[in-house]
């Protein structure tokens, strides 16, 4: 202590629970400064998948089907969730399985990317399935 008084510095333990006890003679408030930058960076570093969502139509020509399929991969890569839904708009309703049958070719060209967490629903005019990533953050 005398030693940390005389170069005006701080005595810090930085390891208490060790045999014996680590303290080291360093400048506190630098010391916590150092530690806040480093779990700062190790939380920048982690990624936390969120959910994201890809909207199709019944009608959706192929060039945007296209966009709406790199847009998804994208997403499954980055290791976020995926819910894709498919909107059907007035007549369209009347043939369902047309959407479906979208919505299953997206299915099976995400194939490699993710797997189906459920099976396809619908909810009022909305056809949607939610897509979890096989290999997040990779």
């Amino acid at each position: 202590m005398r030693l940390a008084r005389d170069k005006d510095l701080d005595l810090v333990c930085v390891a208490p629970k060790s045999v014996p006890p680590v303290c080291r003679i360093l400048d506190y408030g630098k010391y916590k400064y150092e530690l806040a930058k480093r779990e700062k960076k190790t939380k920048a570093q982690q990624h936390i998948g969120k959910l994201k969502e890809v909207k199709l139509k019944a009608r959706i020509e192929e060039h945007d089907y296209q966009v709406k399929l790199r847009k998804a991969i994208g997403f499954l890569s980055r290791g976020d969730k995926l819910r894709v839904t498919l909107t059907f708009r007035g007549r369209e309703m009347i043939r369902q399985e047309h959407g479906r049958h979208i919505l299953e070719r997206m299915i099976k060209d995400l194939e490699e990317y993710g797997h189906v967490e459920g099976n396809a629903r619908m909810m009022g005019r909305r056809l949607a399935t939610v897509i979890t990533p096989t290999n997040p953050g990779t």
